[in-house]
């Protein structure tokens, strides 16, 4: 029986961790850091730092751990992959180099701009007066994104010159050589694709639609995800199948031209425009909340389907085809502000899907110990059946966290 170490701590890894243990291969898996909420029969939360790569590889091999799966950007960045792989260990991700990809939105939009993949015009600038210059040039609305990883957080829309300028000169004030991507605003609808990329092989799961703005209508500021649906039925096949050969393939062509080939997961951010798919970001692994709603949906084996991938050996996983899974995150109130007060997590129906992502035990209480507590999941043979099924769920439940009430409602998409 197989060992699996999970790197993380949210919803997304619990996600992870509940694919892998669906595997009758798997007999352990251990998530780290974890949260108290993840804690379960086969399922272990161990507090190593993320950052330790020494202290994870000691781990790894004290536990005989057979596969690693990094579930967050940070250690990839960083080069958990080279480190893994330098000890023997088996690991899925991009090594450093290769994960600069999300690591630097700069290198992200040079290499779209040299192979002439379809993306929104952009500048990188480190100066205010450059900033507001370039900002001018693209036009309003405005997209301006930190150049290095923010957590999910790093991307602001400025409808005009005032609200951009005013922005602008507030960050350089703090960070007077910020690096930032300016870049025009693009109108359509997002999608995001998930590869899972061999050494010669391309895995593409269903592809998912997430709500990144805190209120209802995507209002308010961004947060690391409110909720998301997949599959996204009026997305066609025509669009997704342009979306990965005029997208993802190339670009994972021109990492491997570069002598930076990519392996692990590639997630696409997509904008549907009116002249076609085009770029929005690429990460380096599973998104959040869209893994949630995304793996749930896998009918065969999550730990054969990685072995095969860095076995260099063709594998064909199975997706299912009836029904719409969706998922709503619930929140501390004051997200994404600093979260002080703890709230007591509720006991939830049975028939919802729970994924944790910032839990602590207090005596025998699960409470909140972060802004995004938790991500539930449903799923229907249509989407207005899961949102009503979700949402009668919810509202019925007794608590004190909160959740937006319009994910899956198409005419806010």
């Amino acid at each position: 029986m197989a060992k699996v170490l999970v790197i993380g701590s949210g919803a997304r890894e619990h996600t992870i961790a509940q694919t892998f243990k669906r595997s009758p291969q798997v007999d352990e898996i251990f998530v780290v850091p974890g949260n108290d909420g993840m804690k379960s029969a086969g399922i272990s939360p161990v507090t190593i730092d993320t950052s330790d790569f020494p202290a994870l590889i000691k781990f790894a091999k004290e536990h005989q751990v057979d596969l690693t799966f990094v579930g967050n950007e940070a250690p990839l960045v960083a080069g958990i992959v080279d480190a893994f792989e330098a000890a023997g260990l088996a690991i899925f991700g991009p090594n450093r180099q290769a994960a600069k990809l999300e690591g630097s939105k700069a290198f992200m939009k040079k290499l779209l701009a040299d192979a002439d993949i379809p993306t929104a015009k952009a500048e990188t600038v480190t100066s205010l007066s450059a900033a507001e210059k370039v900002a001018e040039e693209l036009g309003y609305p405005i997209v301006i994104k930190t150049d290095s990883l923010a957590a999910g957080k790093g991307v602001s829309i400025h409808q005009n010159q005032t609200a951009a300028n005013e922005f602008l000169t507030k960050l350089y004030q703090k960070q007077p050589k910020a690096k930032l991507v300016i870049e025009e605003y693009l109108e359509g609808f997002e999608f995001s694709v998930f590869s899972l990329v061999g050494k010669d092989q391309v895995i593409h799961t269903p592809i998912a639609h997430d709500y990144k703005r805190r209120f209802e209508a995507d209002r308010g500021p961004n947060t690391g995800g409110m909720g998301s649906y997949s599959p996204v039925a009026n997305v066609s096949k025509e669009n997704v199948k342009l979306a990965i050969d005029r997208l993802v393939l190339p670009t994972l062509a021109s990492m491997k031209q570069q002598n930076t080939p990519f392996h692990g997961v590639l997630y696409t951010g997509v904008m549907l425009t009116k002249s076609g798919p085009k770029v929005i970001e690429f990460n380096v692994r599973f998104g959040d909340p869209e893994t949630q709603v995304v793996l749930p949906q896998l009918q065969s084996d999550f730990y054969t389907l990685i072995i095969d991938l860095l076995a260099v050996k063709q594998t064909n996983p199975k997706w299912q085809q009836t029904d719409t899974y969706l998922g709503v995150v619930l929140v501390n109130p004051n997200y994404p502000a600093a979260n002080q007060k703890i709230y007591e997590i509720p006991s939830l129906n049975k028939d919802i899907l729970v994924n944790y992502a910032s839990a602590k035990l207090q005596g025998n209480q699960l409470v909140s110990d972060g802004g995004r507590i938790l991500t539930t999941v449903v799923h229907a043979p249509m989407l207005e059946f899961a949102r009503e099924k979700i949402y009668t769920i919810l509202d019925n439940t007794k608590m004190n966290l909160e959740y937006r009430q319009d994910i899956g409602k198409l005419n806010n998409n």
